[in-house]
């Protein structure tokens, strides 16, 4: 199916791992003909993403950018508009845990970096991009969530209600926009074999995909494959919602 996504241009933040989500959807747009924004604070990181890009066929840019930081989210965006004319989409990927542990036992700064990365920074991304998009009356915006925001997870309650706030923002948005043509919709994907997943010991990981119905870990080309539906305007009618991509984890 042709996704329509020749020729759009697209900013993705938390691009900078090479196993990353963020790496799965850069490389399922371009090969659609998507042009990358690739962005992350880790520029050479970026730099390779976007390099990728590149060799498919499409024109791409990296960034480095705190999403936590309004400032620099500005400079970004319009960095991106003046190298590209438009944002058609944005996907606001970028996300962090601080390492698990008892809630009881996190301090200021780890509560605060989880609610900052999380949230804070999607929410300085989506505003920024925002004013660009009404002005066009067309957008995508993509926010990545994480199936802990619907199942919350011991050790991680922070994480998992930043991302929660993330999904309840996500739908809060969307109805503010749609009308204006902006299609505003979240991706909860599950346990994957990304960088989270190196914070956890490797027979606790292979006890947990036990549990997973599809008998595997989420990759990156599964949440990029959902990434580029929702991107484009084959999608046009799916408005304020989650996706749950997570090998059935979370479908009972």
């Amino acid at each position: 199916m042709d996704l329509g996504l020749k020729g759009k241009v697209a900013i993705v933040t938390g691009t900078g791992s090479q196993i990353g989500y963020g790496r799965g959807i850069v490389q399922a747009l371009a090969r659609e003909g998507c042009n990358i924004v690739s962005v992350d604070m880790d520029l050479d990181g970026a730099k390779k993403t976007a390099a990728e890009a590149e060799a498919l066929g499409v024109k791409a840019i990296a960034l480095k950018t705190d999403i936590r930081k309004r400032a620099e989210v500005d400079d970004m965006v319009q960095s991106a508009i003046e190298e590209f004319g438009k944002i058609d989409i944005l996907i606001n990927n970028a996300g962090a845990s601080s390492p698990p542990g008892p809630f009881i036992s996190k301090t200021q700064a780890e509560i605060d970096a989880d609610i900052d990365i999380n949230l804070r920074g999607c929410i300085n991304c989506c505003q920024a991009v925002l004013g660009h998009m009404i002005s066009r009356k067309s957008g995508k915006i993509i926010n990545i969530s994480s199936n802990g925001a619907k199942t919350g997870g011991a050790g991680v309650a922070v994480y998992c209600a930043a991302k929660a706030g993330v999904m309840v923002f996500t739908k809060s948005l969307s109805a503010e926009v749609i009308k204006q043509g902006i299609n505003v919709n979240s991706i909860a994907p599950g346990q994957g074999n990304t960088g989270f997943a190196l914070q956890a010991p490797p027979e606790l990981l292979a006890k947990f995909r036990e549990t997973i119905p599809i008998g595997r870990s989420t990759t990156p080309e599964d949440v990029g494959n959902m990434a580029a539906f929702l991107s484009s305007d084959v999608s046009v009618d799916v408005v304020g919602q989650t996706y749950s991509v997570d090998g059935g984890l979370t479908m009972y």
